[in-house]
C-alpha cells in the first residue's frame, strides 16, 4: 500500500486526499465558508456539522434518554455517561474518564499547565473552552438568569447548581455518612476525604490537595497573586466567588430567603446553616459524648471543655476551619 507523506511533520497517510486536508492544518487553509455567520473550515465534513448549530438539526439521539446530538461522536461519548464506561485513565492518579480530551484537560492539572490565556487579564486556563466561558465574564454575558434572585450566569450548569441553593435540593448522597450534596463533582471530592485520597500535589511544598481547585487556590498563596479587586473598597481577593460575597457587604444584597421564615442571608451557606434551627438538625457530633450541634463552631468550642486544650481544626488550604476568629488565639484551655 502506497503511503503519502507530510513533508512538514512526517506523518503519513493511506490516500493523497487525507494528506490534502492534513496540510491544511499547516498551511491554515480553511476553503469551506459558512453562508450564514461566516466562519471557515478545513474541512467539508466539518462545516456540514457546523451547519447544523443554524438549522438546529440533531439527526442523532440516544436511545436511552432521548437526548439528540448534531454529531455522531458526540452521540457515542455521551452513552458512556449512561454505560458507565471510561475507557481513558489518568497514568498519574487513576481517575478516568470518558473522553480523551478530558484526560488531556486533566493531565494538564498535574503538569501545572495552562496554555490557554486571557488577552484581558492575562489569566491562564487548562483547556480552550474555560477560556471561552471565562471570557464572557469580560463581555459581561451572563445569559442565564436566575429567577428566585437575579443572578446571572455564563454557563446553564452552574444556573442549574445554584437553582438548588434556593430548593434546599442536594440529590447527590454520600453512601459512607448519609451527607448531600448539590452536584456529583462534590460528592467527588468529598469521597476521597473518606479514602484520604488526596492527588494533587503543590510542587512548591508538597502539600496535597483533594481538588484541583484547591491545588490552585494554594498556589496562589505562594504567589501572592489576588486578581479580584472591589471597585467599590480595592480589596482585593484570590477567588472570584469570595469578591462577590464581599461586594454584598457593599450592595446589602441579601438573595437567598429563608422559605420557613423570609428571613435573607447574603450567603448559601449561611441560610444552610439558618435552616437548621427550623429542621433541628445537627451533624456536627461529639466523640466524646455524643452530644450534637448544628454548627461546627459550637462543637468546638463543646470539645476544648472535654480535652482541655485548644484544637484547631484546617480547612483544605491549611486555613482554621469555621472557628470565630475571638476562639483562634485563645492561648489557655477555656474555663
Amino acid at each position: 500500500m502506497r503511503h503519502y507523506e507530510c513533508k512538514e511533520c512526517g506523518k503519513t497517510f493511506t490516500s493523497s486526499s487525507y494528506l490534502t486536508i492534513h496540510v491544511r492544518l499547516h498551511s491554515g487553509e480553511k476553503p469551506y465558508e459558512c453562508k450564514e455567520c461566516g466562519k471557515a473550515f478545513g474541512h467539508s465534513s466539518n462545516l456540514i456539522k457546523h451547519l447544523r448549530i443554524h438549522s438546529g438539526e440533531r439527526p442523532y439521539a440516544c436511545k436511552e434518554c432521548g437526548k439528540t446530538f448534531s454529531v455522531s461522536d458526540t452521540l457515542h461519548k455521551h452513552t458512556r455517561t449512561h454505560t458507565g464506561e471510561k475507557p481513558y485513565a489518568c497514568k498519574e492518579c487513576g481517575k478516568t474518564f470518558i473522553t480523551s480530551s478530558y484526560l488531556t484537560r486533566h493531565v494538564r492539572i498535574h503538569h501545572g499547565e495552562r496554555p490557554y490565556e486571557c488577552t484581558e487579564c492575562r489569566k491562564t486556563f487548562s483547556s480552550s473552552s474555560y477560556l471561552t466561558l471565562h471570557r464572557k465574564l469580560h463581555r459581561g454575558e451572563r445569559p442565564y438568569e436566575c429567577k428566585e434572585c437575579g443572578k446571572a450566569f455564563g454557563h446553564p450548569s452552574n444556573l442549574t447548581k445554584h437553582l438548588r441553593n434556593h430548593s434546599g435540593e442536594r440529590p447527590y448522597a454520600c453512601k459512607e455518612c448519609g451527607k448531600a450534596f448539590t452536584s456529583s463533582s462534590s460528592l467527588t471530592l468529598h469521597l476521597r476525604v473518606h479514602r484520604g485520597e488526596k492527588p494533587y500535589d503543590c510542587q512548591e511544598c508538597g502539600k496535597s490537595f483533594t481538588s484541583s481547585s484547591y491545588l490552585l487556590m494554594h498556589i496562589r498563596l505562594h504567589r501572592g497573586e489576588k486578581p479580584y479587586a472591589c471597585k467599590e473598597c480595592g480589596k482585593v481577593f484570590g477567588l472570584p466567588s469570595n469578591l462577590t460575597k464581599h461586594q454584598r457587604i457593599h450592595t446589602g444584597e441579601r438573595p437567598y430567603p429563608c422559605k420557613e421564615c423570609g428571613k435573607t442571608f447574603s450567603r448559601s451557606d449561611n441560610l444552610r446553616k439558618h435552616r437548621r434551627t427550623h429542621t433541628g438538625e445537627k451533624p456536627y457530633d461529639c466523640k466524646e459524648c455524643g452530644r450534637a450541634f448544628n454548627q461546627l463552631t459550637k462543637l468546638m468550642e463543646h470539645s476544648w471543655a472535654h480535652s482541655g486544650s485548644r484544637v484547631v481544626c484546617v480547612n483544605r488550604l491549611g486555613k482554621p476551619l469555621g472557628i470565630p476568629h475571638s476562639l483562634l488565639y485563645l492561648e489557655h484551655p477555656m474555663e
